[in-house]
Formats: structure tokens, sequence, C-alpha cells
């Protein structure tokens, strides 16, 4: 789901901090440093980076490509491999009744079965084809605020970690408490008010 769908899920962040000067240049070394990169035929499960918004497959941040008015617009992309339990179990049978047949013992230990699962899902990961996920971001950096368009619990925590590396300043996720702390303008006295507030539930 993305910034221009007909209907979007937005989780909004607040960054921690600000980024030293030259910012541009900081932000798109932080971006081409992490970008994704196509690894082609890779036992692993995932691979995250960021890319571009207008191109998904082909992360270019040169010059100020990622900056619209205000903001820094960039997309995340998780690519994931997924192998289906009854396939795993086939194979895992096959390859555990070979090893018993070439080491003429009744049984494995557990170490071995440990490891020839982790060999038949290696071997069946480099067969499966990665399917990509897009992630938009619309980073305000002057009111320190992050739009991330998706709901997704696990894509959100990729967010959060991938931008702690990338810009060495932590993300925290906006809701009405945090938003109040945070973003409004309160003294002392009505933080303190704040922190001792309860919710209250509503009965039909």
């Amino acid at each position: 789901m993305g910034l221009l769908s007909s209907s979007v899920s937005i989780n909004r962040y607040y960054v921690e901090g600000k980024i030293q000067d030259p910012v541009l240049e900081v932000v798109k070394k932080g971006l081409t440093k992490y970008s994704f990169k196509e690894t082609g035929d890779t036992p692993a499960d995932k691979i995250v980076g960021w890319t571009s918004f207008n191109n998904h497959f082909k992360p270019d941040f040169e010059g100020s490509s990622f900056v619209l008015a205000d903001y820094f617009v960039f997309s995340l992309r998780i690519d994931k491999k997924s192998v289906s339990s009854k396939i795993i179990k086939k194979y895992l049978y096959f390859e555990t009744l070979k090893r018993l047949e070439e080491s003429g013992r009744g049984y494995l230990s557990a170490n071995e079965k440990k490891l020839v699962k982790e060999q038949v899902l290696a071997v069946l990961l480099l067969r499966v084809p990665a399917t990509p996920n897009v992630y938009d971001v619309v980073w305000n950096y002057e009111k320190s605020t992050l739009c991330f368009f998706s709901n997704n619990k696990s894509a959100n925590e990729e967010l959060e970690t991938l931008f702690q590396r990338s810009f060495k300043h932590h993300l925290i996720k906006i809701f009405p408490y945090s938003e109040a702390d945070i973003l409004s303008d309160l003294n002392d006295p009505e933080r303190d008010a704040l922190s001792h507030l309860s919710s209250t539930k509503f009965m039909e």
C-alpha cells in the first residue's frame, strides 16, 4: 500500500533528535548505504532496504531525487521468500532417508536432524522467487515527523530498525499520549498532569 493508493493505512512517527548539517548529504548517504540490493540467488528468506519512490526496482538517490518541497520521500522494500511446510516436510523426509542409507544407521541424532532441516530449507529457498513488498515513507525533517504507509507490524519493525541504522536516530510511534507529550507545547505542570491520566472505558 502506497502514498498514491486510493485508500491508505498510515503510522506516524516522531524522529528523535536532529541530523547534523549538511542534512541532505547525510540523508542521501544513509539511503544509499542501506539501499535495497538485488542479490540474485540467495538462501536468505528476507532482504530489506531503501528504494526510490518513483522506481521501486532501481534505487536512485542521486542529487535531490528524494526531496519534495519540505519532505524526504522514499520507500522501504522488503522482499520475502516462503516455502510451504508441506513441501519442507516432503523434502525433509527424502533427505533424511538418504542420510540414513548412507550412514547405515537407523536414526539421526538431534543435531543431525537440525542440520538436515537447515540444508533442505536453504536449497528450497534458492529455488523460490522472493515476493517484493514496498511501503512509502514521507519524512518532514523540519517538524521531525515521519509517515509510514503501512500498519503491518513486521514492516513497521523493519522500518524502525533500518531507520536507526541508517540515520542514527530513533523513531517514536505517535499515538494520542505521545502526541500530547512530544508534539504539544506543554509546560511542566501540564506534562505532570498528563502523566497521571488514565484511559476511559466506554460502556454500551
